[in-house]
């Protein structure tokens, strides 16, 4: 495809142009390992705790966790496929619903999300070489908090250590995120194993027991009888808000896909079952830490900290690459190219990374995981709310309203048929604000629940189905909307 018109050269770069032939190198495999690598991750890991401790059984917690990714699984593939067949990033695809103009908006919402869950996870990775450096050391290093920060010098030195080890595949780009992949997650495959191999080798078969055998506390007689389903389905949007973001920008992977299938089969493999077996282990391997240290351990990095000899140094290394090729995938490549679809003239994918980055520095992400009262129904549910209706509106536009045919060179027009109304669609507009505000005064309960203690139970009770409700509404809206309306 030719550079389009200098009137539109606002719209395009290299990086937001359709692949060629000879970019489309992942197969079904790279799909797969790139889910398996998102997947083996400490929050995931961690995921099952939030339900086993609030009331849910071992093998509840789940089959929730497998159930929420399987249905996060459509919206991949069906959003997926637009990638893969024009070979264009999601902040282009925006363009068909949103307008050339409008389409900032859900890619600039994307980009923010990932910013704070790049500086997430990258907190989460300096806190692992703090706290395994301490216990190498023999007793925590580091001293009083920076008053200004709230952490210590040692702190914000393994922190910043951790965000200069990933700006390498920033300034490397794709090809070497593909490969970082691809390499680390047989090793992760083979972590698990070995980690469930030392729990067995510590308590034994009938060590696994506690968490494994404790009942649900929603059964007649428990201490939350009758209360499952009040339990469950905030917890199942939760789990759904975890992967929500890659809903959205799976184009920017699909469009490097070598054929249709791979995608679908590659992420179909990846995503689900890996997601549940992660699950599983964090449920056997916590059961077995009841029995070896009188508690339940959930933290990885704490269960590490308790480990001796070479195993610390092992346990680090694999975390600190489990973290970094997480990070990179789930929450760098997309916000890199939503920045760059802002301004293509001046920001490239690269650019767009360094943006990344230095955003997740200023968030400073430990005060938001600090500030958050309830990880799961402010940080998780509450961008749910906001990307749910993002993904209808997508959804419904490339299937019902486009029937799966675009015209690849007039997304990059202002004055073409994605131009719209000085390149904003109002149908869109009006379908996103419509899925997000019911969600609203449930979502300022959650968060802010001392300023706005008064808010309806109905307002509540939707804002526990946050995702769901803003894709159905999103969706009926758009397609009521542009009824009619399609370009072709």
């Amino acid at each position: 495809m030719t550079h389009p018109t200098s009137t539109s050269n606002d719209l395009w770069n290299d990086d937001l142009a359709p692949t060629t032939a000879a970019q489309r190198t992942w197969r079904w495999y790279h799909f797969a390992a790139l889910w398996v690598g998102m997947v083996m991750c400490i929050p995931a890991y961690t995921l099952s705790a939030s339900l086993v401790e609030a009331g849910m059984s071992g093998w509840q917690a789940v089959l929730t966790v497998f159930l929420a990714n399987a249905i996060v699984l459509v919206p991949m593939l069906l959003i997926g496929h637009a990638g893969a067949k024009y070979g264009i990033p999601y902040a282009v695809l925006a363009r068909t619903s949103f307008g050339t103009r409008g389409a900032r908006l859900p890619a600039l919402m994307r980009a923010i999300v990932a910013c704070g869950w790049y500086g997430i996870q990258t907190w989460f990775g300096g806190s692992m070489i703090y706290t395994l450096l301490g216990v190498m050391n023999g007793a925590p290093i580091g001293g009083e908090p920076l008053a200004w920060l709230g952490i210590n010098l040692a702190q914000l030195v393994c922190f910043l250590a951790f965000w200069a080890i990933q700006l390498y595949f920033v300034v490397h780009g794709m090809e070497s995120i593909r490969q970082l992949e691809t390499w680390t997650a047989p090793l992760k495959i083979a972590i698990c194993f070995v980690l469930l191999w030392w729990v067995h080798r510590q308590v034994g078969a009938d060590g696994f027991g506690p968490l494994l055998e404790q009942r649900s506390q929603f059964v007649p007689g428990g201490p939350k009888e009758g209360r499952f389903w009040s339990t469950f389905w905030p917890s199942l949007t939760a789990m759904i808000g975890f992967w929500a973001t890659l809903a959205l920008n799976i184009p920017d992977f699909t469009r490097f896909a070598k054929s249709q299938r791979d995608q679908v089969v590659g992420q179909t493999v990846g995503l689900p079952l890996p997601m549940g077996l992660l699950a599983a282990l964090a449920v056997i391997v916590t059961s077995a830490t009841v029995v070896l240290y009188g508690k339940a351990l959930w933290d990885p990095v704490d269960l590490a900290s308790r480990m001796t000899g070479i195993a610390v140094l092992v346990a680090l290394i694999v975390l600190l690459v489990d973290t970094v090729s997480v990070n990179l995938a789930a929450n760098l490549v997309g916000p890199a190219y939503d920045f760059s679809a802002l301004a293509p003239r001046r920001i490239s994918y690269r650019t767009g990374g360094y943006i990344t980055a230095g955003l997740a520095l200023l968030m400073m992400p430990w005060k938001i995981l600090e500030s958050t009262q309830n990880y799961i129904m402010t940080w998780l549910v509450g961008y749910s709310a906001l990307l749910g209706p993002i993904a209808g509106v997508l959804v419904v536009d490339y299937y019902l309203v486009r029937k799966t045919v675009l015209e690849v060179d007039q997304l990059y027009r202002h004055d073409g048929i994605y131009g719209y109304g000085n390149g904003w669609n109002k149908a869109a507009l009006a379908a996103f604000a419509l899925g997000v505000l019911p969600n609203i005064p449930g979502f300022l309960n959650a968060a802010f629940p001392a300023s706005f203690p008064d808010v309806g139970e109905a307002f509540k009770t939707i804002y526990t189905y946050a995702w769901f409700v803003g894709v159905a509404i999103a969706a009926v809206v758009y397609g009521l909307m542009m009824k009619g309306r399609g370009a072709h």
